[in-house]
């Protein structure tokens, strides 16, 4: 079978923390309540786990220092080979635990054909699904854990996107059986597929779909669904807040309760009296210090997940009406003070009311301080040389230093170039990856969607508030953020992506990082005041 040992990461989690392993059991049960916990996001996790993702990507990129790093024929790659009981099966995926698949994504042009998940090194398959399609498990777990995409169709071209996670204690198969034996009539299947990995000695409860089908869980599962199309905003504890007008070059800030505490929302109103709409809320930063260092510096309409226009989001952890209505649901922890700070730097006075809702918070040593940063760059060149092997066509969103998880990010933008600009792979490395741990297959794909055109979308996980036009030139946002699915970093996350297209171009880039980590890591580049008011001939 040529399993993966993961002997390597193995010794590492033994040797991480030097501490016992948590005895509650991972459960389906406990997964959800994970999922839908705003405060487990603010925490180291324990037992500690790694969060990587095997791919479709094109198999041969193997290094940046060789030829094919940009190869881009996606559709094909898998593990292996095997042969099962006379079938012959594409291993997508192979890992032995204790782990969890957290996230599949799954897209191709038919759907045909047979998946099969095995698990704790069964000879049978436990699950079995007659498509390329995960809409068609045999239970239900409702449409926040299960997600189709903008340009589904039952049989044809189109994707979706599984969240419900699946548990194993052993290890964990998933394969794919094409229709026919004929290699050269097989068609593209591009896949995602994000797991955990526990450390050793972690219990978990193996999937089993007779679990799923019990009352109580089917009963849990809506609830989970509600929850996350619903998502309940904190209006408890103790009412901080500040409305008034702020001048030109002005700031007004709002100094939290003393001692250990956590803003459990923060909800913001703005008025525009005069100007445009979209310029004030790329204009308005919003900065949050925590414990005398500050940790988050965005545009208040870049933080709310909209990006460029500050157009309408509907998510588990940030919503805005497109209006200057937003409600951030980030639990945002400290030990000692805190400070909301908004400097206006639009030309006309703005009216705003801020509001932060902060309770009680017990800190112990897996608390993490959360953290927005903001990064925008213009002009920068996109290529269709997949086959450039000299080239540098990757550009960087953001790299960390220090411990924490990483949560999501948005991408704002503008397109220059006639059609489609994201053809390029995110290529995540963490700690001590010789290659990327995730290795995407297409930025549409990263955040949850498949196949153009683009169609602004609306999960509990993000989606693209902005596709002005079908050919994807002009405005374009994605935000995606991360349930189960967040990555944890011990000393190094670093995100890149191809700038690749369908046609040469250039684009300008605005991404907004959201992670939890200790006070004193630190990220490698950002942008600040110069580049916000910097002219643009779109946003004048």
């Amino acid at each position: 079978m040529n399993r993966i040992k993961g002997l390597c990461l193995t010794a590492l989690l033994i040797i991480i923390g030097g501490r016992s392993i948590a005895s509650d059991k991972v459960t389906i049960s406990t997964l959800l309540d994970e999922m839908i916990s705003f405060e487990k996001a603010a925490e180291f996790p324990d037992p500690y786990y790694t969060c990587k993702m095997i791919s479709s990507y094109d198999r041969r990129t193997v290094s940046p220092d060789k030829d094919w790093w940009y190869a881009n024929d996606d559709g094909f790659g898998c593990m292996r080979l095997d042969t099962i009981q006379g079938r012959v099966e594409k291993v997508m995926f192979d890992y032995e635990g204790p782990g969890v698949v957290t996230r599949i994504w799954l897209t191709t042009n038919v759907k045909n054909g047979t998946l099969r998940f095995y698990f704790d090194g069964e000879e049978n398959p436990r699950l079995v699904i007659p498509a390329y399609d995960m809409t068609r498990v045999p239970f239900r777990v409702g449409d926040a854990l299960s997600l189709i995409h903008t340009n589904y169709t039952p049989e044809g071209a189109g994707g979706n996107t599984f969240m419900f996670p699946l548990p194993y204690q052993k290890s964990c198969r998933i394969t794919f059986e094409e229709p026919n034996k004929d290699r050269n009539t097989w068609s593209p299947r591009y896949h995602e597929i994000e797991y955990r990995t526990y450390a050793p000695g972690t219990e978990v409860e193996t999937f089993h779909p007779g679990q799923v089908h019990s009352h109580s869980m089917q009963e849990k599962i809506q609830d989970v669904n509600k929850a996350l199309w619903n998502p309940q905003t904190f209006k408890g504890g103790e009412r901080r807040e500040f409305a008034m007008d702020i001048a030109p070059n002005q700031k007004s800030s709002l100094e939290l309760p003393a001692g250990s505490h956590a803003v459990r929302s923060l909800i913001i109103d703005v008025h525009c009296r005069k100007g445009d709409y979209a310029k004030m809320m790329r204009q308005l930063i919003l900065k949050i210090s925590f414990d005398g260092k500050e940790t988050v510096w965005a545009p208040l309409g870049d933080f709310s997940g909209a990006g460029l226009g500050a157009p309408k989001v509907d998510s588990w952890y940030m919503d805005a009406d497109g209006r200057g209505h937003i409600t951030s649901r980030w639990v945002m922890p400290y030990k000692e003070n805190a400070k909301i700070e908004v400097e206006n730097l639009f030309e006309f006075p703005v009216w705003m009311n801020v509001r932060a809702h902060v309770s009680d918070w017990k800190w112990n040593k897996n608390t993490l301080y959360f953290h927005t940063t903001w990064k925008q760059e213009r002009g920068i060149e996109l290529s269709n040389r997949y086959d450039d092997h000299k080239g540098d066509h990757m550009w960087n969103y953001i790299t960390i230093n220090g411990r924490g998880v990483f949560k999501g990010d948005l991408l704002s933008l503008f397109n220059y170039a006639p059609d489609w600009y994201g053809e390029g792979d995110e290529k995540i490395w963490v700690d001590n990856d010789v290659f990327p741990s995730h290795h995407g297959t297409g930025t549409e794909d990263h955040y949850n969607c498949s196949w153009a055109p683009v169609v602004p979308f609306y999960t509990p996980y993000g989606g693209a508030p902005r596709a002005d036009n079908p050919s994807s030139h002009g405005f374009n946002a994605f935000v995606r953020t991360r349930n189960l699915d967040g990555i944890p970093f011990q000393k190094l996350y670093r995100f890149d992506i191809e700038m690749l297209s369908w046609n040469p171009g250039k684009v300008d880039y605005a991404v907004t990082n959201y992670w939890y980590g200790d006070l004193d890591a630190k990220i490698n580049e950002s942008s600040g005041k110069e580049e916000v008011v910097s002219p643009l001939p779109y946003l004048m």
